[in-house]
């Protein structure tokens, strides 16, 4: 029953607020460099679920769920924290990205792809869903859609 109010009220967000800014400009501080045992301490230090998007600006399928996770977040973000790491990609079009996609979650840049390599991922988009304290509880490997993401922020919240 929860997921299902989840996915309405995301689906009905991204129809009000799926469009980007096209005039939208780069913010002028640089996001925070990470690696993967800075990560890892970050997931463990946190107190709340938190779903974490692995992403870059030339990743086509990156920038389709972009504006889901902007959504979410907006509609959930009290009680999910979102974190997005920018990863392989340069800083300036991640920044642009960020910006571009009016992303006000917390982001971070790892641009060797060392918390990409952790985490296990070979491609692009990866989501993972974490219990507080750093348990990764369920990862989602390519594009994540509505019904998935509402699922799984779901399960999350009964942990």
């Amino acid at each position: 029953m929860r997921s299902r109010l989840i996915l309405s009220i995301l689906a009905f967000g991204l129809v009000l607020g799926a469009c980007t800014d096209p005039d939208a400009q780069p913010s002028a501080g640089a996001l925070p460099v990470t690696d993967s045992e800075e990560f890892q301490e970050l997931l463990a230090d946190s107190e709340s679920p938190m779903v974490v998007n692995l992403w870059a600006s030339w990743c086509i399928p990156c920038r389709s769920e972009a504006p889901l996770l902007t959504e979410a977040h907006r509609q959930l973000g009290g009680e999910v924290r979102f974190i997005g790491v920018a990863t392989e990609d340069s800083q300036v079009d991640a920044e642009a990205f960020v910006a571009e996609f009016s992303m006000t979650f917390e982001n971070y840049f790892d641009r060797t792809g060392e918390v990409k390599a952790w985490i296990g991922s070979l491609g692009l988009p990866t989501t993972f869903f974490v219990a507080p304290g750093g348990e990764i509880v369920s990862t989602v490997f390519g594009v994540i859609d509505e019904r998935r993401i509402a699922l799984e922020i779901d399960e999350l919240l009964r942990r």
